[in-house]
Order: C-alpha cells, then structure tokens, then sequence
C-alpha cells in the first residue's frame, strides 16, 4: 500500500475520521505496527467494550488502536482515564461521526487530536505532494501523466482498493460492492434507518442535482420520504462522511450560511457505484471540489470551511474560501478553452471583494494562461498537488 499524505503529530492520542474503506486501518497499521489493535467491528472487542469499557482499555495497555469507536461512544470515557491517568497513547478512528463528535470532543478536549483521513488524493499513490496548486507551476511530466489518468479517476474515485485494482472491470466490481454493503446496508445499520429503498432514492437524487442547490422537500418527494426522514437520511450521509456542504458565502461573516447549500459527494467512485447519470461538467465540478476538500482536511488549505457563491442577479461562482488572509474564487469549467465571458463571475468577485482576493478557472485545457487578472489552471494541475497554506 502506498504511503498516505496525513501526518500525525508525534506523541499524542489521536482520533482520526475519514469514510469506511478510506485506509484508516491499513495506515494505522504501518505507522503504528507495535501498538495493540482492536476493532469494534469484532463482536467480542464490541461485547467487551460495551459490558466493561475501562477493562478492556487497560487490557490494550498504554500504547493502542481502536477502530470504528463510534460503535460505542461511551467507550472514549475509558480511553480518558488510561490518557489522564496511565499516560496512554491512544488512536482512535471512526467512520461515522453519528453519536461521537460530541462525546469524544466533551470527553477527550485538550487531550487527542482530531484529524480527518479522506480517500485518497489524486496522485497520492505516486509520493509526496509535489506543488502548490493554486500558487506554482505544476512540471510537464506531472501534467502529461495527470492527463492519462484524469478520466479513470474522475469515473472511478480514489478509495485506495479502487485505486490499486487492475482493470476498469475490477474497480466497478468493487465500486458495486461497496455500494450493496458499505453506502447501503452498513449506513443503515449505524443510522438505526430501516427504508433501503428510500436512502437509494436519496442516493440517486444527489447525484441529479450535483452542482445545484439542496431542495430537501424535492428529495423527499422523489423518494417518497417524509421531510423529517429524507433530512435524516441526508444528515446520516454527511455524518457518515460520504457527503459534504458547501453554504453561500456573502461578504459579512455573519451571514455566510443565509443561502440554501449544495451538497457534494465525497469522491467520485460514489457517483459511479450507483451508475448515476450525470454531466461531465457535473461530473468534473464533484471531481475538483472534492479534491481540494481533501487536501483540507490533511491541512493543506488553511480554511475552515468552503462555500460557494452566488448573486442576486443569479450568477454563480463553484467556490470559495479564505486562507491566508486572502479570498480564493474558483470556477470549474468543462472547456479546453475558457473565453473571458467565462470568467466574468470571478473577475466582478474578486474586483468587489472587501479582502484581497484572487480568482482562478480550473479547465479542461493542458496551458496556464490568465484573463484579466484570472489565472487559468488546467485540472491535471491538482495531480499530485496540495492546496495553499
């Protein structure tokens, strides 16, 4: 397996979120391969941490892992003691934030870490990030080798067993099984949800209305869902850190989450698990922002949120967040080559905006180029990229 772009800070308890299948397992393993184990989806370490949680973390010792601790949230009260008190060093991960956030966060505050890791970002598999996307030049080599691989990983996504399999056949064959097991039945499972049929529905729905905004009583008319019951289920995704938001910016902090939100999938492979029918604009603007929402999470942008942007006038602008004391713009065009009617929604952004800022269009073209002040970046250029710091 190849080595993951999260550092972990040296010395301290950690509790790592990311989606099921995203690697945390097989990372924790190679990095801490002299730390005891235990997972949560073993029946007996379940049993166990249900009946006697404090037992079983001195059992551990003072140096553990323990997977999937959302399944028993009460579980983290044990890990503080042996943190507080036996001078543990505790790892934590969770696939699903549904019941834990809040407990490890009152429970564990001042103590761990918390970190995300995602699926993999594109090119991670090949080494360490290599540039900066939004503030150098990304290398011929990079750009010519991210052009032979941008369409199977905007298809297929980036969940590492995806990623490492041999042919387009075997990756849908995994995409199909996750999707039966994991997007399915395992959410369902973790959510207490019971309508399959309906949380598919939801499913297909997201996948419509990619790049649009989140109308929840349309979703729980197609799926024949209550409105209380197709908010769960929404929220039960973005918990499951399958989905994330995206909320309308407006230049007084204040007000940034007035406008209705967009909701994106957190890699693509998602997309294609279902056989959705979607854009390949669509299909490109999920790929990209998905992929800077990654290097997020690792720390690479420094922004605590993204949004997207939008004016009365009905003009829109796919992101946008601070980092750096400056505003960045981004728009995602499915052109090899961007006319200036195509960045006029960044350009009145970035000249009306009351921080420095800068704008960018991310397209499907090969060259950097700029318009008026616009800097165009081809998407190869996130091949093996991070973000700005």
């Amino acid at each position: 397996m190849f080595k993951r772009w999260l550092e972990l800070k040296s010395g301290r308890s950690a509790l790592i979120i990311g989606p099921r299948r995203c690697g945390k397992t097989t990372f924790l393993k190679n990095r801490f391969s002299e730390f005891k184990y235990a997972t949560l989806d073993d029946f007996d370490f379940y049993d166990w941490a249900q009946k006697d949680p404090k037992g079983m973390v001195a059992d551990l010792s003072r140096q553990f892992i323990i997977d999937e601790i959302q399944r028993v949230p009460k579980l983290t009260v044990a890990v503080k003691y042996a943190v507080d008190n036996e001078n543990a060093l505790a790892i934590m991960t969770g696939s699903s934030s549904i019941g834990l956030l809040g407990s490890a966060a009152d429970t564990l505050a001042g103590r761990i870490n918390l970190d995300s890791l995602p699926t993999a970002c594109w090119g991670e598999k090949d080494g360490p990030p290599q540039h900066d996307v939004f503030t150098e030049t990304a290398s011929l080599k990079t750009l010519k080798q991210g052009s032979r691989e941008l369409e199977s990983a905007m298809l297929y996504g980036m969940f590492p067993e995806v990623l490492m399999a041999a042919s387009a056949t075997e990756k849908e064959e995994i995409l199909k099984n996750y999707r039966n097991t994991y997007f399915l039945r395992d959410i369902l499972q973790m959510a207490n949800l019971e309508n399959q049929e309906g949380l598919y529905a939801i499913f297909q729905n997201l996948c419509r209305s990619l790049g649009s905004h989140l109308e929840v009583s349309n979703f729980a008319r197609e799926a024949a869902l209550s409105m209380p019951t197709a908010k769960k289920y929404l929220n039960t995704l973005q918990m499951s850190q399958l989905t994330f938001k995206l909320y309308g910016w407006q230049f007084g902090p204040a007000k940034r989450y007035i406008r209705a939100a967009k909701t994106y999938f957190t890699d693509n492979g998602i997309i294609q698990a279902f056989a959705a029918k979607v854009s390949q604009g669509q299909l490109l603007e999920n790929f990209v922002i998905s992929e800077l929402e990654k290097r997020r999470k690792l720390g690479f942008i420094n922004a605590d949120q993204f949004y997207y942007y939008k004016t009365p006038a009905g003009k829109e602008i796919d992101l946008v967040f601070a980092a750096g004391g400056v505003v960045y713009a981004v728009e995602i065009k499915a052109a090899k080559a961007p006319s200036v009617k195509d960045i006029g929604s960044v350009r009145d952004f970035v000249q009306s905006s009351e921080q420095p800022a800068r704008g960018f269009i991310f397209y499907l073209g090969e060259n950097y180029d700029e318009i008026d002040g616009i800097r165009l970046v081809p998407v190869t250029a996130l091949f093996t990229s991070r973000g700005s710091a």
